[in-house]
C-alpha cells in the first residue's frame, strides 16, 4: 500500500509568500486563533503547576504532589486517540464540522470538570479530586491535538503558519499568565474552589471562537481522498489512519526522524522538572499568594510577550535550529537561577528579576518549538503527526516530573528544605543541556547535507 506525502505550507519553499501586513493581525482566522489558543492553555496549569499551590495551600505533601503530576501524562498519550482527530466525526457535533465539532465536544467537557473540582475540593479527598483532574487534562489534550490540527491546516502558506503559531503561542501564555497569576489573586479573595469553578466558566470563550472559526478548506479535498480510500472502521481505513501518519514521517524524513524525536523529547524537561515544585517554591519562601501574582501578571507578562515577539523573529530570521538552541540555552539557565532565592536571600525585586527571565526565556523557547514541529508535518495527517510531536516533547519530562517532590524532600532532609529547593532547580536546569547538544548536532548535519544535495 503505497502512502502519498503531502508537504504542509511550511515546508513548501517553491512558493513565495506574499507580504503581510498590521491587517492580516486582524483577520477573522487570527482572532479566531487568538481565541483558541487562550482556550488551549487555559486548562494547563490548573491539571498542573497551580493545581500544586492549591494542594500545598491544603497542606498536602510534596511526594503526593509529584505524584498528582501525572495526570498530565494525558498530554503525552494524545497520539494515541489522535487518528480518531483525523477520520472520525462526533455525531452530535458534525454539523459544526471535523475540527470545529471535536473542538467544541473538548471544550464543554473541561469546563464542566473544572467545575467538578471546585465543587468537590480536597475535603472529599485527593481521589475524587484527582479522578477530575485527570478528566480535565483527556478532554483538553483532545483540545489542543484538534486545535493544532486546524491551526497548521488553516495556513495559506509559510508565512501564515508562523502568524498563526504566533497568535496562538500569545494567547496560550496569556492564559497561561491567568492561571498562574491572576487564579491567586482571585483565590486570595474567595477561595480555591470558587477560583476553579470561575475558570471552568472561561472556557465560553473557546466556544465562541470554535463558532468564529471555519473549517480548514484545503485540508478538506485530503479528508475526503482518506474516506474514499477506506472508513476508519474498515481495514484498510483503520490501517491508513494509525499507521499512514508514521509511514508519511518516517518516509519524508528517514533515519534522522528518530533523532529528531529525541531531541523534541528532552528540549523541554527543564520546564516539566520544575514545574510542580515552583509554586510550593513560593509558598515556603514565605511569599503571598498576591506578590506572585502581582509579579506574575505585570513583569511576568511583559517578560512573556518579549520571550514570544523574540523567539518568532529569530525563528524566521536565524532558522528553526539556531532559535532552538538559544531558547534551550535561555531556558536551562533561567531554571537554575530560581535556586539563586534559596541561597541569596530573597527580596521582591530578585524574584521579579528571576520570574521575568523564566518567563521571557520559556516563551522564546515555546515558539521556536511549536515552529519548529508544525514544519515538520503532512497535510492529511495533521493531527496525528503533531500530536506524535507535541506527545514526544512532553512523555519524558512528565514522567520524570513525577518523582520531583520526592527528590525535593530527599535534599531537604540532608541540606535543609529550602536549600534542598535550590539544588533541585540547579538539577533541572542541567537537564536541559543534552537536548541543546542535539539539536546543534542536527543542525551541523543539515547544514553540511544541504550543500552535498544542491551539489548533487
Amino acid at each position: 500500500m503505497s502512502i502519498e506525502v503531502r508537504k504542509s505550507p511550511v515546508e513548501d519553499e517553491s512558493v513565495t509568500p506574499p507580504k503581510r501586513r498590521i491587517a492580516d493581525y486582524l483577520r477573522p482566522k487570527t482572532l479566531a486563533m487568538l481565541l483558541l489558543g487562550f482556550s488551549s492553555g487555559l486548562p494547563f496549569y490548573l491539571v498542573g503547576n497551580t493545581f500544586g499551590y492549591w494542594l500545598r495551600d491544603e497542606h498536602t505533601s510534596l511526594t503526593a504532589i509529584g505524584f498528582l503530576s501525572w495526570v498530565g501524562l494525558a498530554y503525552s498519550l494524545k497520539f494515541l486517540w489522535a487518528p480518531l482527530m483525523d477520520r472520525v466525526d462526533l455525531p452530535l457535533f458534525k454539523r459544526l464540522g471535523h475540527r470545529r465539532g471535536w473542538m467544541m465536544f473538548s471544550q464543554i467537557v473541561v469546563g464542566l470538570a473544572l467545575v467538578a473540582m471546585g465543587v468537590t475540593g480536597t475535603t472529599a479527598g485527593l481521589g475524587r479530586l484527582g479522578a477530575f483532574a485527570l478528566i480535565v487534562a483527556f478532554a483538553a489534550a483532545t483540545q489542543d491535538i484538534v486545535v493544532d490540527a486546524w491551526r497548521i491546516e488553516s495556513a495559506d502558506d509559510g508565512e501564515e503558519q508562523g502568524l498563526l503559531a504566533s497568535a496562538y503561542q500569545f494567547s496560550y501564555r496569556l492564559a497561561l499568565l491567568a492561571t498562574d497569576s491572576l487564579i491567586l489573586i482571585l483565590a486570595a479573595r474567595v477561595g480555591w474552589r470558587m477560583s476553579y469553578g470561575a475558570y471552568g466558566a472561561c472556557m465560553a470563550i473557546g466556544m465562541i471562537a470554535v463558532w468564529l472559526a471555519k473549517e480548514p478548506e484545503r485540508a478538506k479535498a485530503v479528508m475526503s481522498e482518506r474516506e474514499r480510500a477506506g472508513q476508519f472502521w474498515t481495514p484498510r481505513g483503520f490501517f491508513d489512519a494509525i499507521v499512514g501518519p508514521f509511514i508519511a514521517f518516517f518516509g519524508a524524513h528517514g533515519w534522522l526522524a528518530l533523532a529528531m524525536l529525541a531531541a523534541i523529547s528532552l528540549y523541554r524537561i527543564p520546564d516539566f522538572m520544575m514545574g510542580p515544585m515552583a509554586n510550593p517554591y513560593y509558598h515556603d519562601l514565605g511569599l503571598t499568594k498576591q506578590t506572585v501574582g502581582a509579579v506574575r501578571g505585570s513583569i511576568g507578562l511583559i517578560a512573556t510577550f518579549c520571550g514570544i515577539a523574540a523567539g518568532g523573529f529569530c525563528s524566521l530570521k536565524l532558522g528553526y535550529m539556531r532559535a532552538l538552541i538559544i531558547g534551550g540555552i535561555l531556558q536551562a539557565a533561567a531554571t537554575a537561577s530560581f535556586a539563586i532565592l534559596a541561597f541569596a536571600g530573597l527580596s521582591i525585586r530578585l524574584f521579579a528579576c528571576v520570574m521575568a527571565g523564566d518567563n521571557f526565556s520559556f516563551s522564546f523557547a515555546g515558539v521556536a518549538l511549536v515552529a519548529y514541529m508544525s514544519s515538520l508535518t503532512n497535510l492529511g495527517y495533521t493531527a496525528t503527526q503533531y500530536a506524535l510531536l507535541s506527545s514526544t516533547y512532553a512523555w519524558l519530562g512528565k514522567i520524570l516530573k513525577g518523582f520531583s517532590g520526592a527528590a525535593v524532600e530527599s535534599l531537604s532532609a540532608t541540606h535543609g528544605l529550602i536549600h534542598g529547593y535550590g539544588i533541585f532547580f540547579i538539577a533541572c536546569g542541567l537537564t536541559g543541556l543534552p537536548g541543546v547538544l542535539l539539536f546543534a548536532a542536527l543542525g551541523y548535519w543539515q547544514s553540511r547535507k544541504q550543500p552535498a544535495q544542491a551539489s548533487a
